[in-house]
């Protein structure tokens, strides 16, 4: 297979924001240019050439590509320690000051973050009043997110990543074993609202308690996570927390000052400007 190079890359991106309005030109370039090398032995493409013309002359294939080419490894109560910061310091200092707790999952993937923090509330007595707004960029994962259904062959690390969370139930109680795969109780996600959203180009659209990005922005360049973090931060109500992935950080971005580190292990950070 040939070398691909960044103008070929570039060609790529701007062919799919031209058709479809989805913006690759800021997603970090390595990242972005490995994933496109494996679409290209998956699919048996011979250049980058062909997939443009594939992916121009087809929205199916589009679905396709794009669901490839945002695809996350997750798994549920990923960081154990993060969940328990959650629990017992983040949610509890929330509802000091509020009766009802409201969180969006931007950029959620197939949905095992969402369903650990149900899981979490639930255990906490609160999943009730609580409002959950679950987004991502791809409609077939955001299909899978609501279906909640899963290899049975995952559930073991989920179960020990639970077990360290100290979880109050038995973890095989959240979910149903049918033909190799769990199916999770769907009163779980009864309250969650599962949106498309491109946290590139998309609005904000209301504020919560708690936003989770976690994960997402390692694929994007500083310039776009500069973009998204501005909109992440005017998507919380002043006081409330952002929490993002274990490698990424707040600190160089334009509106760290907006912000007081609550767990530097953790990365969970506190509003505390408009």
């Amino acid at each position: 297979m040939q070398e691909i190079h960044i103008v070929d890359i570039r060609k790529l991106a701007e062919t799919i924001k031209e058709k479809y309005n989805y913006d690759f030109t800021n997603y970090a370039m390595s990242s972005f240019k490995r994933r496109v090398s494996r679409i290209l032995e998956l699919y048996k493409f011979n250049n980058v050439e062909s997939l443009i013309k594939k992916i121009s002359e087809s929205e199916a294939y589009f679905q396709e590509f794009l669901s490839e080419i945002t695809v996350n490894v997750t798994e549920m109560f990923r960081d154990p320690s993060f969940w328990r910061v959650l629990r017992d310091k983040i949610i509890p200092n929330i509802l000091l000051n509020h009766q009802k707790i409201s969180i969006w999952h931007a950029g959620c993937s197939s949905g095992e973050e969402v369903y650990s923090m149900a899981i979490l509330l639930k255990e906490m007595g609160i999943l009730e009043s609580s409002k959950i707004v679950a987004t991502d960029i791809d409609p077939i994962i955001i299909e899978k997110a609501k279906k909640g259904v899963y290899p049975i062959k995952n559930m073991d690390l989920n179960d020990k990543n639970y077990l360290r969370v100290q979880g109050t139930e038995d973890f095989n109680k959240y979910y149903e074993e049918k033909n190799g795969y769990a199916y999770m109780d769907k009163s779980l996600v009864e309250n969650v609202s599962f949106r498309i959203h491109d946290l590139v180009n998309g609005m904000v659209f209301s504020k919560f308690d708690i936003v989770m990005c976690r994960n997402v922005m390692i694929y994007f360049n500083q310039t776009l996570q500069n973009d998204v973090l501005k909109k992440l931060h005017e998507s919380i109500f002043k006081y409330g927390y952002l929490a993002i992935g274990s490698k990424e950080s707040l600190i160089w971005c334009e509106i760290a000052n907006k912000f007081i580190v609550v767990n530097n292990e953790e990365k969970v950070y506190k509003k505390i400007k408009e």
